[in-house]
């Protein structure tokens, strides 16, 4: 048999690695740009160091971190003072930082800046641009990584929410050079889809600037503003801005906080329901009483208790007014053949006629008018006198003037 080789143990490896780097670099000053900067409670501070080439775990404890006068911002160029350490039980080194010293903006943070306020500038980021989602939507598109933390947080959240939607995952990569050419391809293909989507979501989950890098060039964001449907930015976490969440019509915060702004609460949606419900019963039973107690004071009026009553009612008083009628009529008719009476009496006392009985006579000529004077007549004219019970006919042969005969 040969013999066993002598090795060493990984912890005694790491401590002689950890020996030889601490003694080595015991203060140093290390430049380069803040990414993935995270804040826990604990109040220490851990961001990820690093310039165009690599990267280095940097930590500031909180001790440090509440002496400093200026605040550490993501995407900030610094220097930094410190010591290396190597944190055995990841196997990983680090540089706990004791003084920082801001030396502006990274070039992805003034990349950033520089693009926003282009696209700024045309508008595409305006309030008026952004439209309202659907308040029940049939069909949602995310275009996302199938197998990314993302997709998995939406739907599960989803599962909690309103269930009458189809969901339609669209491919795309989130991260790498080919991600913003992959993602304006999967929002193309969103629009191609039939039936059309009502929502479209473009996520990812979180990570450091420029992980989310794909979701702030410039093809993205114009391929977003350019979409037809209206628009979910959810990409990485709470205190992640891109410039996917500037153009979209909505932003959510996370891929979580997507499946609650698009779809609606099922419990709000069973609570309104049951609500209208019981509004609906209780107006119900409110027309119907109305109802009731008009049927009821209909009921009690003496037409409906008593019908032929009111109709023998009807009819006397329809007899009592005829019999009134009657008698104002007959009345009226008396004084009328009385005062044609006295006109008549009147008349016959006028009449010439009347005359005649008393012995007196009237001539006329021979259209029927009474002559009245001796012009009116000439020699030869045929005259007629009238007379009590009869007439005389007579021809003219002398005219005398005077009363004497």
């Amino acid at each position: 048999m040969s013999e066993q080789p002598h090795a060493i143990s990984v912890s005694e490896l790491t401590g002689h690695v950890k020996a030889i780097l601490e003694g080595t670099f015991p203060g140093i000053w290390v430049s380069g740009e803040i990414s993935d900067l995270s804040r826990p409670r604990s109040g220490h501070l851990y961001f990820t160091l690093k310039d165009e080439q690599a990267q280095i775990r940097g930590v500031i404890w909180r001790s440090t971190a509440m002496r400093m006068s200026q605040k550490i911002e993501e995407g900030q160029s610094v220097l930094c003072f410190g010591d290396v350490e190597v944190y055995a039980a990841r196997g990983a080194y680090q540089l706990i930082i004791r003084k920082v010293q801001p030396q502006g903006l990274g070039a992805l943070q003034l990349a950033f800046q520089q693009l926003q306020a282009k696209l700024h500038a045309e508008g595409l980021f305006a309030a008026e641009r952004k439209r309202r989602l659907p308040s029940y939507p049939s069909r949602i598109g995310i275009v996302t990584s199938p197998d990314g933390a993302a997709i998995r947080d939406f739907l599960k959240a989803a599962r909690n929410r309103y269930r009458g939607v189809e969901m339609v995952v669209i491919p795309a990569l989130v991260q790498g050079p080919d991600a913003p050419r992959s993602i304006v391809e999967g929002i193309r293909a969103a629009h191609r889809l039939q039936p059309a989507l009502d929502v479209l979501i473009v996520s990812r989950g979180g990570g450091s600037l420029e992980d989310l890098w794909s979701f702030n060039e410039e093809v993205v964001i114009r391929e977003l503003a350019a979409s037809e449907i209206p628009t979910v930015s959810a990409v990485g976490h709470e205190v992640d801005i891109t410039l996917s969440d500037l153009v979209a019509d909505v932003r959510a915060l996370t891929p979580t906080d997507a499946a609650t702004r698009v779809l609606p609460d099922a419990d709000a949606l069973r609570r309104n329901v049951a609500d209208l419900a019981m509004r609906f019963e209780r107006s119900m039973r409110v027309a119907l009483q109305t109802r009731r107690a008009a049927l009821d004071s209909l009921a009690n009026r003496p037409i409906m208790r008593k019908p032929h009553e009111v109709i023998h009612l009807r009819s006397r008083l329809l007899d009592e007014l005829d019999a009134r009628a009657r008698r104002a009529m007959f009345s009226k008719l008396r004084l009328s053949q009385a005062k044609m009476a006295t006109v008549t009496a009147s008349l016959s006392a006028l009449s010439p006629l009347d005359v005649l009985t008393r012995g007196y006579s009237v001539t006329l000529d021979q259209q029927g008018q009474a002559i009245t004077s001796t012009e009116e007549v000439q020699l030869g004219d045929r005259i007629v006198t009238r007379l009590k019970g009869g007439h005389i006919e007579s021809i003219v042969d002398q005219i005398a003037d005077g009363e004497k005969l």
